[in-house]
């Protein structure tokens, strides 16, 4: 099953391109890296994605279906930056975690047993249950950072878009989401990260996509995520390159090998 399709989606905002033409499919089953410069269009694809901006051109679907159907299936699930949350709101972690067991509940969202019971397995998934209490910006940013997964998982969506989900986390941090983003490939999730690192790249994602006002080039990371294709996508030399690519080309208990 395709996972996400992205057919010739033009976005703009107050008459100015933001995205142009943009194409791509995602297969179920698979991690993806979204890679480019600010400014790019990366934000502007997730919001696409999610049915938050309507394209001028083209089409979305999600699981074979359009954005309006996945929405109300709660297909899709978001994990932000940490800079576009207001953590002096007063919601404790549990809180925010059952958030994303909102759709499943009507209107006057009070949560059911099985409600109660995904939020728990899903914070012990990401090693957080002993903090549910906690206000949500007393936590450290890895601890934030796997809130935000929690309340991803509770909501059960086959399809994760993760937005910078490594910047500021601690090791133990990153191992715990980057265990789990391998437990839910294996499961058949399409997970969409988008990220500055470059390096990080080779560690998990099998794919890549590479977008500078439209997609540029995509597919398995071996093949797409090369020098002439990065330099493409940032408009000149790409200093981690090097340290990608011989991560990438490590065979011996290397860390891709490793991963997959």
């Amino acid at each position: 099953m395709t996972g996400i399709e992205i057919d010739n989606v033009t976005v703009a905002y107050h008459g100015k391109v933001a995205l142009h033409k943009a194409s791509l499919q995602l297969e179920a089953g698979s991690i993806c890296g979204l890679v480019g410069m600010n400014g790019a269009g990366k934000s502007t694809l997730f919001k696409a994605i999610m049915g938050f901006v309507k394209p001028a051109t083209g089409r979305v679907l999600i699981n074979g279906l359009p954005i309006r159907r996945a929405q109300k299936s709660n297909l899709v699930a978001y994990v932000p930056q940490s800079e576009d949350v207001d953590w002096n709101f007063p919601v404790s972690v549990e809180d925010v975690v059952m958030m994303g067991r909102y759709g499943y509940m009507n209107l006057l969202r009070i949560p059911r047993s099985l409600d109660k019971q995904v939020v728990r397995e899903s914070l012990e998934r990401v090693e957080m249950w002993q903090m549910r209490d906690r206000q949500i910006g007393e936590l450290s940013g890895g601890q934030k950072k796997r809130a935000f997964f929690a309340r991803a998982l509770a909501q059960q969506a086959t399809v994760l878009l993760l937005d910078e989900p490594f910047a500021g986390v601690d090791i133990k941090t990153e191992k715990t989401i980057i265990d789990l983003l391998l437990e839910l490939r294996l499961a058949g999730y399409t997970i969409l990260i988008s990220t500055h690192d470059l390096a990080s790249i080779t560690t998990f994602c099998d794919q890549v996509v590479l977008i500078n006002r439209s997609i540029l080039a995509y597919g398995e990371t071996s093949e797409v995520f090369t020098e002439e294709n990065l330099s493409r996508t940032f408009g000149g030399a790409v200093g981690d390159f090097s340290l990608a690519k011989s991560r990438l080309n490590q065979s011996d208990r290397g860390v891709y090998d490793e991963f997959n």
